[in-house]
């Protein structure tokens, strides 16, 4: 099973405060746990969300939105990808993880869809479509 671990932003992260020189530390130890286990797939901090811009869909119409964003909440600062047998097991990860902000601080765990989980929707013709594309993907990485 994968799993996207979504750091929540706060107000200092939303700020552009960067993080000390011990915490990346803390950080870079924690994700080299994570490779050595077998877990870790991919995992980025984010630029605050001034940086950044939404589109926001209603039928035909597109209507961009640009940053920051108010709700700090509900943004995400940071993330990870990791390959894990269980939720328990990725709860379990992300209970030994560094706090990453200064003060209180979320991380959200979300199951990510494999391909079976789609049933009889996913047809051979998309499923193969779906593998042709990552691999490309995988090639350009």
């Amino acid at each position: 099973m994968r799993f996207m671990i979504l750091v929540k932003a706060d107000s200092n992260s939303e700020a552009g405060v960067m993080p000390s020189e011990q915490l990346l530390a803390e950080m870079g130890r924690f994700n080299e746990e994570l490779v050595k286990a077998g877990v870790m797939l991919a995992g980025e901090g984010l630029h605050p969300s001034s940086k950044g811009a939404r589109v926001r869909f209603s039928g035909q119409d597109r209507q961009v939105i640009d940053g920051p964003f108010t709700e700090t909440k509900e943004l995400v600062a940071g993330f990870w990808i990791w390959k894990c047998a269980s939720l328990q097991e990725a709860v379990d990860w992300v209970k030994r993880c560094p706090n990453p902000m200064l003060g209180e601080s979320e991380i959200e765990i979300r199951q990510i869809f494999e391909a079976d989980d789609f049933g009889d929707a996913l047809t051979p013709e998309l499923r193969a479509q779906e593998e042709r594309l990552r691999e490309e993907v995988a090639k350009q990485s």
